[in-house]
């Protein structure tokens, strides 16, 4: 996909903000960070190098200085027709000869991965697992089986 999005002068770093942007014009730069699921200072850079390519504008509106809007151009909006197509072929190539049910079931355990992973959640310890301050397992380990009995040592 990298290649053919280099034909038409885009780097794939652009690609997932095209995409949300082709589905959700006039987003705020929080916003976008948050649909791409990275950082915004990496939204920042992004925008700021697809505005100097003229495919999107940033906007305030007048009451709100706080919030950056990202409107694509019609230079962004008509990339759509040429790079999705793209996608779909690259797509192809990449499940063909795979069986239907295979491609379906990978879809949908990769989408529950995203969102499991997406969903706040608290760490959770191993079963059994007991942690001290230090946060190391405190129970007594045995010595290894090829290694001679150690003496304790103080701590």
């Amino acid at each position: 996909m990298q290649a053919q999005l280099a034909e038409h002068g885009v780097p794939f770093g652009h690609w997932t903000f095209l995409r949300i942007l082709w589905e959700r014009d006039g987003l705020t730069q929080r916003e976008l960070s948050g649909e791409a699921g990275v950082m915004e200072p990496t939204t920042y850079a992004a925008i700021r190098a697809m505005a100097a390519r003229g495919y999107v504008r940033r906007e305030q509106l007048p009451g709100n200085r706080k919030n950056v809007y990202v409107y694509l151009t019609p230079k962004g909006r008509a990339l759509e027709d040429k790079l999705v197509p793209l996608a779909v072929e690259v797509n192809a190539v990449a499940v063909r000869g795979v069986p239907a049910e295979d491609i379906a079931a990978a879809r949908a355990t990769l989408l529950a991965v995203v969102e499991n992973l997406n969903r706040p959640s608290r760490p959770t310890r191993a079963p059994g697992r007991r942690t001290g301050g230090s946060g190391r397992d405190s129970r007594p380990r045995a010595p290894a089986a090829s290694s001679p009995a150690r003496r304790p040592q103080a701590r």
